[in-house]
């Protein structure tokens, strides 16, 4: 079901591959594209990501997680996108805030072309810069652990030291760089499901939000298990949405 959320970073997120699939202004043939910028309403994007996870999924289940901002104003989308993109700074999302600020600059926006093929993208690792930095920190902290634990002779306990010395100031670098993160956050709308693809496919295109927004991007992302990426989003507090 659709709902508004929060995006924090999650430093217990584990490696995750699944396929994705983006709707924004400059997907050929789906947004509409104007000396003054790109448009596109949530319901023709939405509309869009339920025709790619029903036509490409093979009647298939799993999870789906769609992420999206959705604006009446440029300035709003924005700031939006803006928010997304440093605390998940996928792809997508960083090349339509690329776009959308260079629209508001040019008269015209070169339109990216699409794949084709009436299917869903093949799955492949999920990674962007604030999961890795979430992974690596894990990394360096466990491989401190275990070579602490291995210790039996002087020598080694010596060897073990000069490494806990040397790596102390790239894990504090990246706790700090990780606390900084998760203090960031986003307001999107989400929606999440598991289960069949095609009721997925049917629950996406029930309440819609934002519905008078002139400015969408979203991106869905489909998989065997999402739950790693479902950490993500948390239910904002019980503030006005601005």
């Amino acid at each position: 079901m659709w709902r508004e959320s929060v995006v924090k970073i999650a430093d217990d997120m584990g490696a995750l591959a699944c396929s994705i699939v983006p709707a924004h202004p400059w997907v050929y043939g789906l947004g509409q594209n104007t000396d003054s910028g790109g448009y596109l309403s949530p319901a023709n994007a939405v509309g869009y990501l339920a025709k790619k996870l029903l036509s490409g999924s093979g009647g298939g289940s799993g999870d789906v997680i769609v992420m999206m901002v959705a604006e009446n104003t440029h300035d709003a989308f924005m700031q939006g996108l803006n928010k997304l993109s440093t605390v998940f700074p996928a792809p997508v999302f960083t090349q339509v805030s690329r776009m959308a600020a260079a629209a508001a600059e040019l008269s015209t926006v070169k339109m990216q072309l699409p794949v084709k093929a009436d299917v869903l993208p093949a799955s492949a690792p999920l990674s962007v810069s604030t999961n890795r930095l979430a992974l690596n920190a894990q990394r360096v902290a466990a491989a401190q652990l275990a070579a602490a634990v291995s210790t039996t002779t002087t020598d080694l306990k010596n060897q073990v030291t000069g490494f806990i010395q040397e790596r102390a100031g790239l894990l504090a670098s990246l706790s700090q760089g990780l606390d900084d993160l998760k203090a960031a956050s986003a307001n999107i709308f989400s929606f999440s499901y598991s289960g069949s693809y095609a009721v997925a496919a049917a629950e996406l295109l029930k309440g819609i939000p934002q519905t008078t927004a002139v400015h969408t991007a979203a991106m869905m992302f489909i998989g065997d298990s999402l739950s790693d990426l479902g950490k993500m989003l948390h239910e904002p507090d019980r503030i006005t949405r601005s």
